[in-house]
């Protein structure tokens, strides 16, 4: 079984890219399911329901999401509304919206999906180690093959939660930097394990970011706008290739698609 996570899709050019180069890929690579973080889709901060049908419209079935998710506050009308929209599974029990979902394949086979965000330099949730444990145990019933999308800032806990989760998943993939790793692994027990799958988005940029804002920002300390950049524009993610019987990660690549330089009138 194949199946492809996209990095952090930031705003206008993140989800061109997903338009123009998915299609692609998907056929070429013969994959399976396909998975994306989209906190930053809508310029960059949080998601509208316009968006989500764009991107469920083109190739995505599961989108994960991470801090960032509630930014746009009309999220809180429509998060429950697509059962494969998720946000952080460790957010209090009364946050709307649900941190897991199983999904068949065209063949079949079902996969899990778990998303956690992390604490370390972020909110202080729900520990993320200790709910995997019982969201996992609740997957398994479901499903063999189970990814966790882990949304946090250090690459300790991101590291840490791969190890604890070694055997028990098939993979723990790491987003939010908005920066590749090359750590990609497949680790003793038969988890793929990536503290960060990157960006989809613009890289002519601070990590998806005009750069000139972000620089600005760092000299004078003063908080100013940030737009979402437009040049270099590339997929990047992770494509897995696991053994829907036993759930084990038989191999994790890093994907990096450059996308053809063409005019875009109005990127945001």
């Amino acid at each position: 079984m194949k199946i492809l996570f996209i990095g952090d899709i930031v705003g206008k050019p993140g989800r061109r890219a997903v338009r123009e180069l998915l299609p692609k890929l998907v056929g070429d690579r013969a994959i399976d399911l396909v998975i994306a973080n989209c906190e930053n889709a809508a310029a960059g901060f949080g998601i509208t329901r316009d968006i989500v049908e764009e991107l469920f419209g083109n190739h995505i079935d599961i989108l994960t999401s991470g801090n960032h998710i509630w930014d746009k506050k009309e999220i809180l009308e429509f998060i429950e509304d697509y059962e494969a929209l998720l946000r952080p599974a460790n957010y209090p029990a009364k946050v709307p919206g649900a941190g897991t979902v199983v999904m068949p394949t065209a063949a079949g086979d079902y996969v899990g999906v778990l998303n956690l965000a992390g604490r370390i330099f972020m909110l202080p949730i729900d520990c993320p180690f200790t709910k995997a444990k019982s969201e996992i145990a609740e997957l398994r019933k479901k499903a063999k093959v189970i990814i966790v999308d882990i949304h946090a800032e250090a690459t300790s806990e991101k590291k840490a939660l791969g190890w604890y989760l070694d055997g028990e998943v098939s993979a723990v993939l790491g987003t939010h930097t908005h920066v590749q790793t090359a750590d990609d692994e497949i680790l003793p027990k038969g988890t793929a394990y990536m503290s960060d799958v990157g960006m989809t988005g613009a890289f002519d940029s601070v990590i998806g970011v005009k750069k000139e804002a972000v620089i600005e920002r760092f000299l004078t300390g003063v908080p100013n706008k940030f737009d979402t950049a437009k040049g270099d524009v590339r997929l990047q993610g992770v494509l897995l290739d696991i053994d829907p019987e036993t759930g084990k990660a038989n191999s994790i690549e890093r994907i990096s698609v450059r996308l053809k330089e063409k005019a875009e009138a109005s990127e945001e």
